[in-house]
Parts: structure tokens; sequence; C-alpha cells
């Protein structure tokens, strides 16, 4: 079998076009839209069982067994599993909030322990304590 890692932008995990230069997003990969050139992104044999036919490195098993995102999904600061395991804990293994992120304990679950600072002072209580309305 042919190695397909690559890293694609934002140094996410990828996977690897026949043509060895073309680095598909692990989560563009059997999204029913080629991104490859010639389609292997889309074949049968890799999307016809997910996540179970996918190569092991674009896959993040979330904490929950019945549940799984795609590896470029890991640390992207939403919740993508549901249980935010994809973004804390020692399963995700993520860097702390960079600096477009307030670290707070959101309320709103689409976030984990950060929210993005953009959202910050907008009127819209994203931190039980309030923090991104009186401090960030």
């Amino acid at each position: 079998p042919v190695n397909r890692f690559c890293a694609a932008s934002n140094n996410r995990t990828g996977f690897l076009c026949d043509d060895r230069v073309t680095c598909v997003p692990a989560s563009q990969v059997c999204d029913r839209v080629s991104n490859c050139r010639r389609g292997e992104d889309e074949q049968e044999e890799l999307c016809g069982d997910l996540p179970r036919s996918l190569p092991a490195h674009l896959v993040f098993r979330c904490s929950n067994p019945a549940y799984w995102v795609y590896a470029d999904q890991r640390c992207n600061g939403v919740n993508d599993c549901g249980d935010c395991s994809d973004e804390t804990g020692s399963l995700a293994a993520c860097p702390p909030c960079g600096s477009e992120w307030w670290s707070c304990s959101p309320v709103l679950y689409e976030y984990c322990s950060c929210v993005p600072r953009r959202l910050c002072q907008d009127g819209i209580q994203h931190c039980h304590s309030w923090s991104d309305e009186y401090i960030c």
C-alpha cells in the first residue's frame, strides 16, 4: 500500500493524491467532491466503510467509541466529538489556546476551553464567568 500521509494547510493531517503533490485535508476525503485529479480521494475502497476503510492517520476516535472525526478536526477549537474529547484531555493532546483564542469555561457547547477572540465583547455570553465580555 502507498503511504498517503501528508501535511495540508496549517500543518493539518492530509491525504496524498496519486500525483504525489496534491495534499487533501483529511476532512475533505470521502466528502463526495473529488479533490485529487483522478478522484482517488473518493474511491469506494477508501470511502466504502467509514471510518474502517480510511487510513488510520485520517481518523481521530472520540472518547465515546461510537463517534469519530477526521484527524484535521482535532484541536481546531470546535467541539466536533460532542464531548470535547477532540479538544481537551490526553487523547487529543492539544496545545493551549493560541493568541486568537480566549481561554475560559464556555457556555456554548460548540467550544470547549477556548473561545475565538472575535466573539469577545460581542454582547453574548460564551464563558460561565462572563470574562469574554468584561475582560477579554
